[in-house]
């Protein structure tokens, strides 16, 4: 099962070849496990005002395919070096169907990322009349406007009545009810349309490029995968 006399040459560089690109295929599928929990983690607390679940979808779809790519990378390195025409099989296969599924996720990252201020403006407005009927939007408001440093959809005066404590500074320390003060001067002047759409375009970015990358990178685990195969 092994090169003969093409080790000696061109099998070498493959072989050699394939180990290494799987190992930085290896390391992205790491980083894209890692940014997508991240993502799920500390991130979404704004998807009760995202209005799509097109965001949050393709995250979950980047740890699922961050976490295979790693798996299946691994099988990579051990193909290559133990020469099993087996496992580069199977590895080529599961790389395929990988590298798709990645993509989408990483498509559905940019096409969400120019849709996101429509979807989320029609949202916004709408569950800013559910703040205080419902405690999932309660808390995503008051998280958003904590996190963003924002208040209302584009300034606070979208809550028509009494202000959520959210909206408000922290004044020498401290953060004191809204409801206290007669002006503006502690409440956060900038809505959170614009701070959210900031905020999601710039982490769909990041999530699509990385993606995207290490779909690149797996056309080359790919080539040299089905070279190595035919070389055995």
């Amino acid at each position: 099962m092994g090169f003969g006399s093409e080790m000696n040459g061109c099998g070498q560089f493959v072989k050699y070849g394939m180990f290494v690109s799987n190992f930085v295929i290896f390391v992205g599928g790491i980083t894209v496990f890692v940014i997508g929990i991240w993502t799920l983690i500390d991130k979404s607390f704004i998807n009760e005002l995202l209005g799509t679940n097109l965001f949050m979808g393709a995250v979950y779809i980047l740890i699922a395919t961050g976490a295979l790519v790693t798996l299946v990378s691994f099988f990579g390195c051990l193909g290559a070096i133990k020469e099993i025409k087996c496992m580069l099989l199977t590895y080529f296969i599961m790389v395929l169907i990988i590298l798709v599924v990645m993509l989408v996720g990483g498509i559905l990252g940019y096409v969400f990322r120019e849709k996101v201020r429509y979807s989320m403006e029609q949202e916004m407005y709408s569950s800013i009349k559910s703040y205080n009927e419902k405690k999932s939007l309660r808390r995503a408001w008051d998280d958003t406007q904590e996190n963003l440093h924002c208040c209302g959809v584009t300034s606070f005066t979208d809550w028509r009545g009494v202000i959520p404590d959210s909206c408000c500074r922290d004044l020498a320390g401290k953060k004191l009810p809204c409801k206290s003060f007669q002006s503006d001067g502690n409440i956060y002047t900038d809505g959170c349309l614009r701070a959210a759409e900031v905020f999601v375009k710039d982490h769909a970015s990041v999530i699509g490029g990385a993606a995207i990358t290490v779909s690149c990178l797996m056309i080359f685990g790919l080539i040299f995968a089905f070279i190595l195969f035919k070389v055995i």
